[in-house]
Formats: structure tokens, C-alpha cells, sequence
């Protein structure tokens, strides 16, 4: 057990050095990305070129630089942007981060509450009217845009309909912090996270739906059925037992990149100063480390949540605990 731990912690510290020394080389290693220049100004002498590669160690080699960039973002967490010259990144991404979170669990909320009533009632229902229409409605909600949606949200709640009753409670595009005022940082995140959720909310849907019909032929369910289970116990405790595999795997690396910035465009269009929105803020500028910073936060998160997700199979499928066990 603990040499499988071991090996699992190892495995993951090799994915976020692959991850830091690829970054750092798309950036700094490619001809032409030298940020001297960025830093310098336009115009700058070659004496101010020469001075300020000196100051920031780009004329030392390749893996004294890597070294120096990871151990002022892991280790003193003084890294500063290459752009807002002494503004240090780590403070900045810790600060978005809780945006992001809050943005990032409201979505969640919505889609898997979403998911489950229209994917039960679909597989409860298949091949009926009501079947088809949800499913219709989930591929319209997978295939619209979240920029898209976003905009025609804010088009109808900011400007159009802003001064009805319908749309008066809603607040302006920015965020509030929890804070300051519980009520208004949940009324800020609401539209954002049920816009994030859409398209969420239409594939978890279908992808259940699936899984439970798959699952309606297990022995284990015929069985259940011959012991006098009713409808409701067959499908909602035994069927989402069968079911929640694929359903969970999906959630985790999907939450895992929603937090990690691919909540980007949702940030972008809502005005929410989250660490997608300074992912973009950072590639705008081409701010390095200020990129290197959101990137390794995004990494960090995603393989944090894929092992968690590799635990979560080994409690919920016991076949997979045995395997483990078994090596």
C-alpha cells in the first residue's frame, strides 16, 4: 500500500516537472522568445538590452534559468511579472484563485443536480417524447458557445431588460467577495456559473442516460428485481451504482480544469477577476511568469485530481481494489 502511494506521488511529481520543463521551454527556449526585449522597451540601446538580461539572469544557460524561475515560484514565491515590473505572481493567482472556486463549485452544483434529473428521467423514460426532448434540449445546451452565451446573457440582463422586474436584482458585471457580503457574492456568480453549466449540464445528462440503460441489464439488477426491489431502489440506488464510474471520472478532470483556467472565457465575458481571466491577461501581455505561474496552479490541480479520481474508482468499483491489491 504505501510503495503504491510512493509510486503514485513519484509519477505526479514527473508530470509537473515534464509539465514546468516544457512550458519554460516554449517560452524561453524557441528562437525568438527572448522577453529582454519585452522588458527593455522598444528602441532600447544595446546597453540597456545587455544590462537588463544581466539583471534577470537571461544570459546565464538554459537550466540555471529553469532553476531560478522554479525555485522563485515554488520555494521564496517571489516571483515577479516581466511586465508590472515588482508585482509578484504567486500573491496575484492565490487571489484569483478563490474567484475561480467559487465560480467553479456554483457550476457544479447546477450541472450534476441538472445532469442527474435529466438523465434519470430520460433512461427512466426512453425512447418516449419526453426522452427525446430532453436529449434535443442537452445537444442544444453541449453545442452553444459559453462566450456566446454569455454575451446574450449579459445582452438581456445588463442592457436590454436590466430595468424590469425580471432582471432588476441582477448586479453588475464584477464580482463580490464572500466576505464582504454573502448575499451579493452569490447573486454575482449566479448567472456566470448557470451559463458554465449549460454545456456541462447537456453531456453529463447524456452520458448517464447511457449508462443507466447499460446498467438496466447487469444481473445484478435482474436480480435485484427478483427480490421485489421497486422501480424507484432499481434506478436510483442500484442503476446510479452501476452508473457512477464513467459519471465520476468525467466530473474530476473536468472540475480539475475548470480551476485550473478553462473557465477562461466565462471570467473573460462575466468580468470575474478568476485565474482564467489572468491566464488571458498574462498571454495578452506575454507575461511570463505571470503564465508560467497560472499554467503550473492549472497542472498542480489537474493531476492532484486525477489521482483523486483513481482512489475514488478503487471505492466505488471494488474489482479495481482488488487489482491494486492483487499488485
Amino acid at each position: 500500500m504505501i510503495a503504491a502511494l510512493l509510486s503514485r506521488i513519484g509519477q505526479m511529481a514527473l508530470v509537473i516537472f515534464g509539465i514546468s520543463v516544457l512550458v519554460f521551454c516554449i517560452f524561453f527556449a524557441t528562437p525568438g522568445a527572448d522577453p529582454t526585449a519585452r522588458i527593455a522597451g522598444r528602441g532600447a540601446s544595446p546597453q540597456v538590452m545587455e544590462r537588463v538580461r544581466a539583471e534577470y539572469g537571461f544570459d546565464r544557460p538554459l537550466p540555471v534559468q529553469y532553476m531560478r524561475m522554479m525555485e522563485k515560484l515554488f520555494v521564496s514565491r517571489d516571483l515577479t511579472s516581466f511586465v508590472n515590473h515588482g508585482q509578484q505572481v504567486v500573491p496575484e493567482v492565490a487571489s484569483a484563485a478563490p474567484v475561480t472556486l467559487s465560480l467553479v463549485l456554483w457550476a457544479a452544483f447546477f450541472w450534476v443536480i441538472g445532469s442527474l434529473g435529466i438523465g434519470i428521467v430520460s433512461a427512466v423514460m426512453r425512447d418516449s417524447w419526453v426522452d427525446r426532448f430532453l436529449m434535443v434540449l442537452g445537444l442544444v445546451g453541449l453545442s452553444m458557445p459559453v462566450f456566446w452565451l454569455g454575451e446574450v446573457v449579459n445582452l438581456f440582463t445588463q442592457s436590454r431588460w436590466h430595468d424590469t422586474w425580471m432582471f432588476r436584482w441582477v448586479p453588475p458585471l464584477g464580482y463580490v467577495p464572500l466576505t464582504e457580503n454573502p448575499l451579493g457574492w452569490a447573486r454575482s456568480l449566479l448567472l456566470p456559473s448557470l451559463t458554465l453549466a449549460v454545456s456541462f449540464m447537456g453531456l453529463y445528462a447524456r452520458i448517464l442516460r447511457s449508462e443507466l440503460l447499460s446498467a438496466m441489464g447487469e444481473d445484478s439488477i435482474r436480480t435485484a428485481r427478483a427480490k421485489g426491489a421497486g422501480p424507484v431502489r432499481v434506478w436510483l440506488w442500484h442503476g446510479l451504482r452501476l452508473s457512477w464510474l464513467s459519471y465520476v471520472s468525467l466530473f474530476g478532470l473536468d472540475f480539475a480544469q475548470l480551476l485550473g483556467g478553462g473557465a477562461l472565457l466565462t471570467e473573460v465575458v462575466f468580468a470575474l477577476p478568476g485565474v482564467g481571466r489572468l491566464t488571458y491577461q498574462a498571454l495578452a501581455t506575454l507575461d511570463l511568469p505571470l503564465i508560467m505561474a497560472t499554467v503550473m496552479y492549472a497542472a498542480i490541480f489537474v493531476v492532484i485530481a486525477n489521482a483523486l479520481v483513481d482512489g475514488i474508482y478503487a471505492l466505488l468499483d471494488p474489482r479495481i481494489r482488488e487489482g491494486q491489491h492483487g499488485r
